[in-house]
């Protein structure tokens, strides 16, 4: 119902007797506002008005310094001039900001000339650097040494292959007891293979591949031991199939993208091959690695001495023949341990060759350089002792 109320059929106005209404009641505001949408209103006559009375008044004179005074007047207090005029006078006994924006701009930094790294001399040893893991995109070392015309290839020097006859010499001791001690060094030479291998393809920390791989080896050398010596062959091969299948099975379960899956999963192929053949020694006849384990020695040994490169491979082979020969005369091969030792010592020399590729790092050296050579030499080992035996 509206304001207008009805009693007794006539309308009810409650202010007819006299009252305001409050909604004809204009509020004002008394004192100072801060409305700024206030403007007053000036007529047309004012205006004209502050005109004429703003031109009828004379122009200001500025008289012009006189010839005593040559600098403007001072406004500033008296104790503030005196306060401020010892750094004024230093200020301008330095030029003032003239010869502050007089100072000639320094000339570009020239260009730094990058010069070439220089090539490690004989005596100082590999210059030994981290490896590109994959993804990273500087430049590698390897890359770097093909730029500069400096070989990739950098040998693992006297201690690993100390390293490698010492090893050696513990397969072949190992073989001449039997083959559970051949299997202690053997398990140690697939540890270093799984690891060295990874690590010499840029790949650590790899630790399910490098398990991977190892627990082929120990599967394969399982295997053996429980077909026994004359189904080895089938033992290796078994292994090697089913490692391979199960590394694929593995990497088609990555979320990585497509490069890295392939390259990891040739990593991890290459890997468990490599450990899986190393289990030919123990089943070749124990006269063939006790061959075999001195022989790679010898070559390894001497393919270290600061010799020639066409000259230390030569010597490396001429000394793995003749400590064939050596080991053969204390067994029953003879002097067919010479191509037996022949045959091992080439095998060696293409896993040093394969250790000391792309720009190792020390770490490469002491695991692959160690062992490949003791490893690519097991299918030699198996081979060359079974035909010669």
């Amino acid at each position: 119902m509206s304001n207008d109320q009805y009693y007794g059929g006539q309308q009810y106005d409650p202010y007819a007797n006299g009252q305001q209404n409050p909604a004809d009641v204009t509020q004002t505001w008394e004192g100072q506002t801060w409305d700024t949408q206030y403007q007053p209103a000036v007529s047309y006559d004012q205006v004209q008005a502050a005109r004429a009375a703003h031109a009828a008044q004379p122009p200001v004179q500025v008289p012009e310094p006189q010839d005593a005074y040559s600098q403007p007047y001072d406004h500033r207090p008296q104790e503030q001039q005196a306060h401020e005029q010892p750094y004024e006078q230093a200020y301008a006994s330095h030029g003032g900001p003239a010869a502050y924006y007089a100072k000639p701009v320094a000339a570009p930094l020239a260009e730094v000339a990058v010069e070439p790294v220089a090539a490690p001399a004989a005596g100082e040893g590999p210059a030994y650097s981290s490896p590109t893991t994959s993804g990273n995109t500087r430049i590698t070392d390897a890359q770097r040494a093909r730029a500069e015309g400096r070989s990739p290839i950098i040998d693992p020097g006297m201690r690993p292959a100390a390293l490698t006859g010492v090893l050696g010499l513990l397969l072949a001791g190992g073989a001449s007891l039997g083959p559970y001690g051949l299997l202690v060094p053997l398990v140690l030479l697939q540890g270093l293979t799984a690891a060295g291998w990874f690590r010499l393809n840029g790949m650590w920390p790899a630790r399910q591949g490098i398990a991977l791989a190892f627990l082929g080896g120990l599967v394969a050398d399982a295997a053996l031991l429980a077909t026994g010596r004359e189904h080895a062959a089938a033992a290796i091969l078994g292994t090697l199939g089913v490692w391979v299948l199960l590394c694929l099975v593995l990497q088609l379960r990555s979320h990585a993208d497509p490069d890295e899956r392939m390259y990891g999963l040739m990593a991890t192929i290459a890997s468990a091959a490599l450990t899986v053949v190393a289990t030919g020694n123990l089943g070749a006849a124990p006269d063939a690695v006790v061959v075999g384990g001195v022989a790679v020695a010898a070559a390894v040994l001497a393919r270290a001495l600061p010799l020639p490169g066409p000259v230390s491979a030569v010597a490396a082979l001429l000394a793995s023949a003749g400590a064939g020969i050596a080991a053969g005369g204390l067994t029953d091969l003879g002097s067919s341990g010479a191509l037996l030792g022949l045959g091992a010592g080439v095998c060696a020399l293409i896993g040093l060759r394969a250790a000391a590729y792309d720009y190792p790092s020390r770490f490469v050296h002491m695991t692959a350089g160690v062992a490949l050579p003791l490893t690519a030499a097991a299918p030699a080992v198996y081979l060359l002792g079974r035909a010669l035996a």
